[in-house]
């Protein structure tokens, strides 16, 4: 049920504004995580309990809304786990008539990976449950102003909509934001002439836009610059479009490594689970990509490779010398977390426990927590090498861990 008792404008006092009777928590955000932070919430808290949920859409998140065409390095088993990790998940599926998003995931083989679109229809389905839960109030908007107030033990929060009104303001003990990450974009070196078109990378992971975006007929070269999956899923949507709509493109690659990191099952544990490549993205750079093998595939008539090893020094003269000759530039070297419009600063987040850590007092900040790819729980495999978990399932299984945590220390 959506919530609308207040449409004030922003730049008044709202003094108008009704307050909805306290939540026990608030969840913003609706992509994987948050959709997990909401089910371990509704698990955890007291059967009376009340949960505010907050999101512009509604819609799986990013997953959704940008990568339904990207090929998933997740196994379906895994994306069948985090739709069974929790009793609200569970109560959704058994309660939705046949044929749903579950049920066809559940047809597919299980140890191989899948289409995101699949997750993503999984993701819509478990929304559009929680959403009927009566527990659940919801809100479309954006949370912009988060403020503890210390007399009441409570965070008091802003949601305003997409024309800058505000919808709602809420007061509550627990804030969990899972607000998610967008494609990092770096400066290009100064001096680089001309300057290509930046294009972003969600462009490039969607093929459908992607070929309707870049021009055909006519000599067009794209500068791709990284060397993680997403980049490989990149070369290889853009070898495709080579091979059918663009016969005249033709791609540079700048990339630090010489050579690729793949996932390495270890039986009861993965090496560079979630830093080395996996799936289809995989299986193309073995093949087409890592070491001399661009040489000789078919792959190296459309891709050539540009060494940015060696340091920064020889990273910009080969940028310099290269990225002139390019009509696009796409950036695949990751994802930055998205600022949270909390009003304490001097704060850290803990990829631990998905407590934030006030610098000042270096104790946990009252109610504040996190997840998802923004926020994610830092691991480190039996080599020791630090990774941060990313993925539906490493999602609820930090979820899991910490929420009991959360809710424990939850001021009441």
């Amino acid at each position: 049920m959506d919530h609308h008792s207040c449409m004030t404008s922003s730049n008044s006092d709202c003094s108008s504004c009704t307050l909805q009777r306290r939540p026990a928590a608030v969840v913003v955000g609706a992509g994987a995580a948050g959709i997990a932070a909401l089910g371990n919430l509704l698990e955890v808290f007291r059967p009376e309990s009340s949960i505010a949920w907050v999101d512009p859409h509604f819609q799986g998140g990013r997953i959704n809304a940008r990568y339904r065409e990207v090929p998933s390095n997740t196994k379906v088993c895994h994306f069948l786990a985090y739709a069974d990790g929790v009793e609200p998940f569970r109560e959704i599926a058994q309660a939705s008539s046949k044929p749903n998003a579950i049920a066809f995931l559940q047809s597919l083989p299980q140890d191989d990976t899948c289409s995101l679109r699949y997750a993503g229809d999984m993701l819509q389905m478990l929304s559009d449950g929680l959403l009927k839960n009566h527990r659940v109030s919801s809100w479309k908007g954006t949370v912009t102003h988060a403020e503890w107030d210390k007399t009441d033990s409570a965070w008091f929060l802003t949601v305003q909509d997409g024309d800058g009104n505000v919808v709602q303001h809420l007061r509550t003990p627990l804030v969990v934001y899972c607000t998610g990450a967008s494609p990092t974009v770096v400066p290009l070196p100064t001096g680089i002439s001309p300057v290509p078109d930046i294009l972003e990378l969600d462009i490039f992971l969607k093929p459908s836009l992607l070929s309707e975006t870049l021009p055909r007929g006519r000599d067009v070269c794209v500068g791709v610059i990284g060397a993680s999956h997403s980049a490989v899923l990149v070369l290889m949507n853009l070898f495709t479009l080579s091979r059918n709509s663009h016969p005249l493109l033709r791609v540079r690659w700048f990339s630090r490594a010489k050579r690729l990191k793949y996932a390495e099952d270890k039986g009861d544990w993965i090496l560079y689970d979630n830093t080395g490549l996996k799936g289809c993205a995989a299986q193309f750079a073995r093949e087409h990509l890592d070491g001399e093998r661009l040489l000789h595939s078919d792959v190296g008539k459309i891709v050539t490779r540009i060494d940015c090893s060696g340091g920064p020094e020889q990273e910009t003269q080969a940028m310099l010398r290269e990225v002139p000759g390019c009509d696009y530039v796409v950036q695949a070297v990751g994802f930055s977390t998205r600022a949270l419009p909390i009003k304490q600063q001097n704060a850290s987040f803990d990829h631990q426990t998905g407590f934030f850590i006030d610098q000042t007092m270096h104790n946990p900040v009252s109610g504040l927590h996190a997840t998802g790819i923004g926020f994610p729980e830092r691991v480190v495999d039996p080599l020791g090498n630090v990774e941060y978990a990313v993925g539906f399932l490493k999602f609820m299984k930090f979820l899991k861990r910490v929420v009991p945590e959360w809710a424990q220390a939850s001021p009441k």
